[in-house]
């Protein structure tokens, strides 16, 4: 079975910021979850290089907008290479291959009877690329997003007549398994029961655009343009482009995850083109919020954006993908406190994970031989751990689906402080100075190792670095593929090495502001 999931398109105007890492690691995680499901995931992620932002950027630089683009993409590439982004398609929509998708697209749209000459007039964003709803007699407006003057437009386009969909987008946005988290339907909802209005998918001032066929002086729409670069992606296979394939290399998507100030684009707009274009609409569109910083909102003109190379350089993958799937609810808004960020990484992970694992794994080899102990009744699912890690298993087989990361992730946390729990309780540095009781360590480390290994199993798909390093730890090799049968209890072979234990997490000081 397929699952195809995407990214947003990352527009190339500047550097990678940490909302789209963010994005990325959550997308990230849901991937390799459903490669442990025995998915055929398609992961596709990469940029938007076109618009007048761009145009301008690259002027403002003294270079040109494709040498722009280049570099900027590049960084994309490399970043998310460092960060261990396991994406199968990076799509860049200046590629040949994208224009000759979007021109075969249009041609069929154009078909439908939905594309009409109209004028467009209105105050325009062009950090949004977006035309803003303030009224035509506002005096100096400003985008909430980007803070900056809005700028009045007057030019002749071509436009995409929404206004033909109001019924079909009226009942798919009505459906509650098509838009979430559950806070961003309404919002939707509201905007489409306003009534849909025809909107504008080409550019007379923008040079830096994908040519309009037989509209001389056009130019695509950015978004017109950057939407169809999931299509791209998909056919970026080295066959030939043809929409018609769509259907047998991973379309419709089974998710597009999205920041919440693009949800309108995707939940109606983009249904509304591929409807005329006769193609399949996505299965869901989850659009989560934003991220602040100590309370504030990021941005240069303060000084306190939080720059994801350093964060990468000073911090490492698995201590920042754990605070940013574990601590915010992957939909709502969340903010980046750096106490709190150095608190949970170490007492979470370095103390309640590392310690459990090394002091465990330290007493097995000094007692049995530097191997797993017999496990004695430690197998069976009776255990109060084998319950435990039952019900954790089954939590985050339930969650991580709906992109649930911190429900999961709080659970895999539960069964590591159980297994602490336990192994306080039993004190076996205390029975096993008594006679006839060696028997009863064993099993006492046996079902806390295999509340380790099913921790470190767990953990693969949100912290696929640490998850390795800790099976590493029980002499287990990493997650690979399905992991069905690795989630049974009972999975550590009584009798197998145990490696010399090391510090699977190090202590995370900072002490300086990031």
């Amino acid at each position: 079975m397929n699952y195809t999931l995407t990214t947003p398109l990352y527009y190339v105007n500047d550097r990678p910021h940490l909302g789209s890492t963010y994005t990325t690691i959550a997308c990230d995680a849901l991937a390799r979850f459903q490669r442990h499901q025995d998915k055929g995931v398609l992961f596709i992620t990469g940029v938007d290089e076109h618009g007048q932002k761009i145009q301008r950027t690259a002027e403002a630089r003294g270079v040109s907008p494709q040498l722009h683009c280049d570099e900027i993409s590049a960084r994309y590439r490399e970043l998310w290479q460092r960060w261990d982004i396991s994406q199968d398609r990076f799509i860049r929509t200046t590629t040949p291959r994208h224009l000759q998708l979007v021109e075969q697209f249009y041609g069929r749209v154009k078909a439908s009877g939905d594309v009409i000459t109209g004028r467009q007039t209105g105050w325009y964003c062009v950090g949004c690329e977006e035309y803003k709803d303030d009224p035509a007699d506002a005096t100096e407006p400003h985008c909430p997003i980007h803070q900056r003057p809005l700028e009045w437009r007057d030019e002749e386009n071509l436009f995409f007549r929404l206004s033909r969909y109001q019924e079909q987008i009226e009942e798919l946005v009505a459906r509650d398994d098509f838009i979430a988290p559950a806070s961003r339907r309404q919002e939707v909802r509201n905007f489409v029961q306003q009534g849909l209005r025809d909107f504008s998918i080409s550019r007379t001032n923008v040079a830096w655009g994908l040519p309009v066929p037989d509209q001389p002086g056009h130019t695509f729409y950015v978004w017109f343009d950057a939407l169809l670069g999931y299509l791209s992606a998909l056919l970026d296979d080295g066959q030939s482009i043809d929409l018609d394939r769509l259907k047998d290399a991973g379309w419709p998507a089974s998710i597009h995850v999205i920041g919440k100030d693009i949800l309108r684009f995707h939940a109606v707009y983009w249904p509304a083109m591929l409807m005329s274009a006769g193609l399949p609409l996505p299965d869901r569109v989850f659009g989560h919020g934003f991220l602040t910083r100590e309370g504030q909102k990021m941005g240069k003109s303060l000084g306190n954006v939080l720059d994801p190379e350093v964060l990468l350089e000073r911090c490492g993958t698995d201590a920042v993908r754990w605070y940013l799937l574990r601590d915010i609810q992957f939909g709502d808004d969340g903010d980046f406190q750096q106490q709190r960020f150095v608190d949970l990484v170490n007492n979470d992970l370095a103390n309640t994970i590392g310690n459990l694992l090394n002091r465990t794994s330290s007493m097995a080899r000094k007692w049995f031989d530097d191997a797993v102990p017999p496990a004695g009744s430690g197998t069976g699912l009776e255990h109060p751990l084998a319950q435990q890690a039952t019900q954790t298993v089954g939590i985050v087989l339930a969650k991580l689906p709906d992109l649930a990361f911190k429900a999961g992730a709080e659970a895999i946390l539960q069964l590591a402080i159980a297994a602490n729990g336990h192994l306080n309780d039993t004190a076996p540095w205390s029975r096993m100075k008594q006679p006839g009781q060696e028997a009863v360590v064993a099993g006492d480390l046996y079902v806390v190792l295999e509340a380790a290994r099913l921790v470190g199993v767990l953990l693969s798909p949100l912290l696929p670095d640490l998850s390795t390093r800790i099976l590493d730890q029980l002499g287990i090799d990493p997650v690979n593929g399905p992991w069905e049968d690795q989630l049974r209890w009972g999975g550590l072979t009584p009798g197998s090495m145990l490696p010399k234990p090391n510090p699977v997490m190090q202590r995370l000081e900072l002490e300086e502001s990031l």
